[in-house]
């Protein structure tokens, strides 16, 4: 629910403050269930579909990980002396073993459905090697190698984006 909101919040004005309700809604949220702390995905750097770092850090979060691409796991506690959460070391240095271009994704965003379809025919097409790997189970996404399980593209075993991509982007992209 709260990575969902928080993606929701970059496309909300700052000014009418609902950012600030979801996330407020999402805090609350994870209280009543008795948990710990929230946990929200950020970058050094901004990065399409992340939080932005301002406002986490604003609203109490800290950093307490960050993978070798950049992408940082940000925490708020919700009880003095709470253990902070960390990356898995797969997703903290995000690298596979295979040549060409792997996607790994999730149904949690639905433009996937559409898009990963077309990346895969556009890599037919243009003679490309393209594996599409959906991370369908709980431990698939913990296994991951990557921190960003939702769309995670890398090539020739080195991660490039988080970006979600159509087949223009992704022809402007294998074409250099």
């Amino acid at each position: 629910m709260l990575f969902q909101a928080i993606r929701m919040c970059r496309f909300l004005q700052k000014r009418n403050g609902l950012r600030r309700d979801l996330l407020n809604a999402c805090i609350e949220d994870s209280k009543e269930k008795w948990k710990t702390g929230l946990c929200i995905l950020a970058a050094a750097k901004k990065k399409p579909f992340l939080a932005d770092s301002k406002f986490l850090k604003y609203k109490g979060f800290t950093v307490c990980d960050e993978a070798d691409n950049g992408i940082q796991l940000w925490y708020l506690p919700f009880k003095a002396g709470a253990a902070e959460p960390h990356f898995r070391e797969c997703a903290k240095h995000p690298h596979i073993d295979e040549k060409g271009y792997v996607l790994y994704y999730t149904h949690q965003c639905p433009f996937n459905a559409k898009y990963v379809p077309v990346l895969e025919d556009t890599a037919k097409d243009a003679g490309v090697v393209f594996k599409a790997m959906l991370i369908d189970s709980r431990d698939k996404a913990q296994n991951a190698p990557t921190p960003i399980t939702n769309y995670a593209m890398f090539h020739d075993g080195e991660y490039i984006t988080n970006e979600q991509m159509n087949d223009k982007k992704f022809l402007k992209l294998i074409n250099g």
